[in-house]
């Protein structure tokens, strides 16, 4: 498995619960599965996690640079029957490596988005490096983890018959809601997630101050920590909003669960993503989402059932149902009852279960070595 990171890196977000949820099975079920990802300052080069062995080379920009060497000289003498490349960030491309079959696993693409979130040398460098993705992996069996991102693939020139949507999931045991456990008393909006300009978390910004001019008063609690929170921070205090929006930095796992079940509405409005899996983390706690009507969002919120989808970059659009959701106790009683049945459809055991028939066959596939 060749992914960016892996999940103790600090930069870990949703691909790399993707990761450790559906690898992780797969090796608690007795497969063997080696993570090939990045390091970071002071991270061990090898280590353990959910069964699977971790090896680490390079940083996050010197990652393509260890990677390949790395998997020739030390892992392929291993003998390993598939190899499953991440796209989440620049392609590796993994086929060129070995004659081991390959499957690409792809959250979302980044496109012309990358110009919002890296210097323009660096944007420019992942849309160029993107372009070759359709020649280099035709004919590789190709996993989308949504119709919107299967969607975008075709689009770019892979062909359909050779993709297949294994949706996220979540852990339905751990993401409930808890009687014992009431909303906060005060109406309360959360966004949990990268604090990356891409996410485009200003937007909730504008918003509150719309609901202000408007006389709806509801705070912000912002969860999770990235090289964006300088700049939001300066944004909040031009706004006048300090007395409504809170920076939490890193949310261990039990506060972040604490806060799905508390928060009156769930947010995210990025304009792109695989999926969203934290707006499904939300649902299954009973908590409505208002979000972008975006690729990847439009998957994980049911419009009108699990909550609300907007037009992206549409600030009174977002205000508006924002508005009507803190307004109205039965709409996010029902919603919030809406978002625990669509939950109810999505497993982590489902996803691997899928994940592995589809490794199985590719495994056996003519001409392995």
């Amino acid at each position: 498995m060749v992914n960016w990171l892996d999940g103790a890196n600090p930069q870990a977000g949703g691909a790399e619960i993707h990761l450790h949820e559906v690898f992780g099975r797969l090796a608690a079920r007795g497969h063997r599965v080696t993570v090939l990802a990045s390091g970071w300052p002071g991270a061990p080069g090898r280590d353990h996690a959910d069964g699977m062995e971790i090896h680490r080379v390079g940083s996050r920009y010197t990652f393509p640079i260890h990677a390949r060497r790395h998997y020739r000289t030390v892992l392929r003498p291993q003998g390993f029957d598939v190899i499953v490349e991440d796209l989440n960030k620049v392609p590796l491309f993994t086929p060129s490596w070995d004659t081991v079959p390959v499957v690409a696993l792809v959250h979302h693409l980044f496109g012309r988005t990358a110009f919002r979130e890296a210097s323009l040398p660096v944007a420019l460098a992942t849309v160029l490096l993107e372009r070759p993705i359709p020649r280099v992996f035709r004919g590789c069996p190709v996993v989308a983890v949504s119709e919107s991102t299967r969607d975008d693939l075709v689009r770019r020139g892979l062909r359909a018959g050779d993709i297949h949507v294994i949706p996220n999931g979540v852990d339905l045991e751990r993401y409930r809601p808890d009687p014992a456990l009431p909303r906060f008393p005060e109406p309360t909006l959360l966004y949990l997630g990268r604090l990356k300009r891409y996410k485009r978390v200003d937007l909730l910004l504008d918003a509150l101050v719309q609901m202000r001019a408007a006389g709806v008063r509801a705070r912000l609690l912002v969860g999770g920590r990235g090289d964006d929170r300088e700049r939001l921070e300066r944004r909040v205090r031009r706004l006048g909003l300090e007395d409504r929006v809170r920076f939490l930095g890193f949310v261990p796992e039990e506060e972040k669960l604490d806060l799905l079940r508390r928060a009156w509405v769930h947010l995210l409005t990025s304009p792109r993503e695989g999926w969203g899996i934290v707006n499904l983390e939300a649902a299954a706690c009973g908590t409505p989402t208002v979000a972008s009507d975006s690729p990847g969002l439009r998957d994980s919120v049911r419009d009108g059932v699990s909550g609300f989808l907007v037009p992206h970059g549409d600030v009174p659009a977002l205000a508006g149902r924002i508005r009507q959701l803190l307004k109205d106790g039965a709409l996010r009683e029902r919603l919030g009852q809406g978002a625990r049945d669509f939950a109810r459809g999505f497993g982590w055991d489902a996803s691997a279960r899928s994940m592995e028939a589809l490794l199985v066959r590719v495994a056996r596939l003519p001409g392995r070595q």
